[in-house]
């Protein structure tokens, strides 16, 4: 995984082409980028990621920024009743109790 200006980018090989290529990950608009070694790789990320910040420039459109942090999440009422009820214990709000959940999950990755 790579990033640049807050966009992530995943590197995959490919054994047809013998390149690597490479997608934006953290955007719903398709950006990607190519290259025959890591450094350029490395830079036509850069590259894919600043013609994607001018080309919205030069149409005058917001570009797609990477997660902004908020999403919903919809629990059954069961697991929403025992979450709320665990925050409550351990003095978190809900939203900080599912925040801590998902951390402690990705360290475990």
């Amino acid at each position: 995984m790579i990033h640049y200006k807050g966009y992530a980018g995943k590197i995959e090989y490919d054994e047809e082409t013998h390149m690597l290529t490479g997608t934006v990950i953290n955007t719903r608009t398709v950006i990607t980028f190519q290259g025959e070694s890591v450094a350029e790789i490395e830079q036509a990320f850069r590259d894919s990621v600043d013609d994607y910040l001018t080309w919205c420039a030069e149409d005058g459109i917001e570009p797609e920024r990477p997660y902004s942090g908020r999403f919903n999440v919809r629990l059954n009422p069961e697991t929403h009743q025992k979450a709320a009820g665990r925050a409550k214990i351990l003095g978190l709000s809900l939203n900080k109790f599912i925040e801590k959940a998902v951390e402690d999950e990705l360290m475990q990755g």
